[in-house]
């Protein structure tokens, strides 16, 4: 079981990574009142950016770290520039919040596998090479923790992780985050109070089309090296983590590690010994029923902000 653990947890934790952020990014914009079921359209425009961003910046500059991480900056400002297409629709034109977002979704998908294809005559953008992992000096040599959290890990993780504890900073011991929440619970009361709610929505909605962006950048730089159109509905995992998280930071954490590790099961399978005796069929669903099965249980006990998905309506009392 041991050696099935350190097989497994390695490749978990690069499957959470995009999903942590992404669903951070959800967090903010659904504290802030605005429902986001964007969060696959964007991650789709963020991966496309990165990989045609790297492409043309390899020949050009000779640091190659220099130029992914270059290409994670180009896909976080893509997917916030593209998110702001869904804040004008839902703030300024108090447009249905749920088919905003799912028209983000078509557009991206559509647009990007256009101009893909135009670019590359394919559809896909391969990168020569993405971020590799390595074993962090010392702490790799600790007992237990050592194989499991810091053997084989990717600098992206760390990045990810400082993001995560940044957040929960802002959200809890600062104004902007008071702010934040107020305006996803009693957005008439925070008007009341000299807060602007709708400038306050667009920064919720823009961090959440940063972070998403970041998170289909992950998924190129670290486990799959080529763009080929999709996410693979990772953004719609993200929101069901966000869901499962009770909209925190710590609940998103591990409502991530949950999902990434049932990823993991049905994505290295066919390399882990342990795993080959199982229908592959059987793997490939693993994760989809038990989103399903943790959604159906949590459901009932969610407590999404009170004013998610409203229009603001500064009349209203």
């Amino acid at each position: 079981m041991w050696t099935l653990i350190q097989q497994i947890f390695p490749y978990a934790i690069i499957f959470v990574m995009p999903l942590l952020i992404t669903a951070l990014g959800g967090l903010f914009s659904e504290r802030s009142g605005i429902v986001n079921i964007g969060l696959e359209g964007l991650m789709i425009m963020g991966a496309f950016t990165c990989a045609l961003s790297i492409n043309l910046l390899y020949p050009i500059l000779p640091n190659k770290d220099l130029v992914l991480w270059l290409g994670l900056l180009i896909a976080a400002f893509s997917g916030l520039i593209f998110s702001l297409l869904h804040a004008f629709a839902s703030i300024n034109l108090s447009a249905n919040q749920i088919i905003s977002g799912t028209a983000i979704n078509m557009i991206a998908g559509a647009l990007t596998v256009f101009l893909a294809r135009n670019i590359t005559g394919s559809g896909n953008i391969r990168i020569v090479s993405g971020f590799s992992p390595m074993d962090i000096p010392f702490l790799s040599d600790i007992p237990v923790i050592g194989p499991l959290l810091f053997t084989k890990t990717y600098p992206t993780t760390w990045f990810i992780l400082a993001i995560l504890a940044v957040s929960a900073f802002i959200l809890y011991k600062t104004p902007f985050g008071l702010r934040l929440r107020s305006c996803g619970e009693y957005p008439q009361a925070a008007e009341a109070a000299g807060i602007n709610v709708r400038s306050v929505r667009y920064s919720g909605v823009m961090i959440s089309g940063a972070f998403s962006g970041i998170g289909g950048a992950l998924i190129i730089l670290t486990y799959a090296g080529e763009f080929t159109g999709t996410v693979s509905g990772l953004g719609f995992l993200a929101l069901a983590a966000l869901i499962f998280g009770q909209w925190r930071p710590l609940g998103i954490l591990g409502a991530t590690f949950f999902f990434g590790i049932a990823m993991t099961i049905a994505n290295v399978s066919q390399v882990v010994p342990a795993l080959t005796v199982i229908p592959p069929l059987v793997l490939k669903l693993f994760p989809y029923v038990v989103t399903l099965i943790a959604l159906v249980i949590f459901s009932k006990s969610s407590q999404a902000p009170k004013a998610a998905g409203e229009p603001y309506d500064p009349g209203k009392r």
